[in-house]
């Protein structure tokens, strides 16, 4: 989360317009993604992108580069990695952002998930449906679980 209002940031000062950091899950309707062709529509339904369970403010995280990401469902582990391995840091992708728009305080940025989706498992896919429970959990932020509800 955005803290300081910034353009053109550079990487080595990027970590100074940072206020925190929380766990937002990427929920994708994939169906919709993949006819679109395009990711907006997929990923912005009304329910999509529940974020929590707090932030942790940049200071208490002074590992941000280097956390545990973990992600069930329904029990099932499927996402187990640390922001070690993501391929821009936080750094940096806070820098790339700032040369296509002006940040501002309380932006969210999403910085991507982990192997481990479910759309990519082999030899089948595995999607969420209604009744699944999504468990993510990130190191020194604590955990965000939700619950699929199909909706009407």
């Amino acid at each position: 989360m955005i803290g300081r209002k910034g353009k053109n940031i550079p990487v080595s000062e990027a970590k100074k317009h940072i206020f925190g950091y929380t766990i937002l899950n990427d929920v994708s309707a994939r169906d919709i993604q993949f006819k679109d062709k395009q990711w907006t529509r997929g990923k912005s339904f009304d329910t999509f992108a529940p974020t929590g369970p707090c932030i942790a403010t940049e200071n208490q995280m002074p590992d941000a580069p280097n956390l545990r990401i973990r992600t069930w469902v329904d029990g099932e582990l499927r996402q187990n990695s640390t922001t070690r391995n993501m391929v821009f840091n936080v750094y940096e992708i806070v820098h790339h952002l700032s040369k296509v728009m002006t940040l501002e305080p309380c932006d969210i940025i999403a910085t991507g998930t982990p192997a481990g989706v479910g759309f990519a498992i082999k030899p089948e896919p595995k999607f969420l449906k209604p009744g699944s429970t999504v468990r993510i959990e990130i190191e020194g932020i604590g955990v965000l679980e939700n619950r699929v509800v199909e909706e009407g």
